[in-house]
């Protein structure tokens, strides 16, 4: 088991807001790469690299002395999370396109707002690879829509509705084999969080699990209109389409 938490970052204190500007200068750096010359290249390297930090950081929380059945498993969603968006930009799959694209412009950003960075051995390393983590795959899904020119479709959107729902359903299952809390769906955070907007715990799980679809369609519809679709091709699968000057993926 864990050693009890020795510190807990401030929401929106100094380093909080200093992590959300770089952030947002991430953003901007990487979508005006990805336009560029060698975006393919430069954007395939980001998702090699975060993809060896992200199984690094799971063998870190792995380890005897850090391991904690209730944070060390791989249940979140941004532990699921962190591995798809690597994918997304190493593979360019639809599947991992879209789902980077839900959960990361979502879910993800509570994680961002709302954290619930909790210290217990390392702060400096926790905040380091909370941060790095998380925001990366924020960014990554903007890369992929306007920097690379990725599109979900209407089938991309009923694909990640059905795979959140299938999360919620393994989190769920989980918690109550463990006594765990992955995902916060079995209670809420500690701290006060986005969730709060949504009622008592259960139904703002409830509330979540409705919204989350048309949500997810608002997310689509830009995207799925006929002017926009012009010039794009589809991706094999049809979860996802690219502006046809750049290189389509599979899917």
């Amino acid at each position: 088991m864990q050693s009890p938490e020795i510190g807990h970052m401030e929401n929106y204190g100094a380093s909080h807001l200093t992590v959300l500007a770089l952030t947002v200068v991430a953003v901007i750096v990487l979508v005006r790469a990805a336009r560029g010359r060698h975006g393919e290249t430069v954007t395939t390297a980001f998702g090699w690299v975060l993809l060896v930090v992200a199984v690094l950081w799971m063998v870190w929380w792995w380890l005897p002395g850090n391991f904690d059945v209730g944070q060390s498993l791989p249940f979140h969603l941004s532990d699921w999370l962190r591995i798809i968006a690597p994918l997304a930009l190493v593979t360019r799959r639809g599947w991992a396109i879209v789902l980077s694209y839900f959960w990361g412009l979502t879910f993800n950003l509570q994680a961002l707002l709302t954290p619930d960075l909790v210290y217990f051995r390392y702060p400096a390393l926790e905040f380091a690879g909370y941060w790095f983590l998380h925001a990366s795959v924020f960014v990554v899904p903007v890369v992929l829509m306007w920097g690379l020119g990725y599109r979900p479709t209407w089938r991309g959107w009923a694909f990640g509705w059905a795979a959140t729902i299938g999360w919620v359903g393994v989190a769920l299952g989980v918690n109550a084999l463990l006594g765990t809390n992955y995902g916060f769906v079995s209670e809420p955070p500690g701290n006060p969080s986005l969730l709060d907007l949504f009622g008592p715990w259960p139904w703002y799980v409830v509330t979540v699990a409705l919204l989350i679809g048309p949500v997810y369609a608002l997310l689509t519809w830009p995207w799925a209109t006929r002017r926009t679709l012009a010039g794009t091709v589809p991706l094999t699968g049809g979860l996802a389409r690219r502006r046809d000057s750049a290189r389509p993926g599979g899917a």
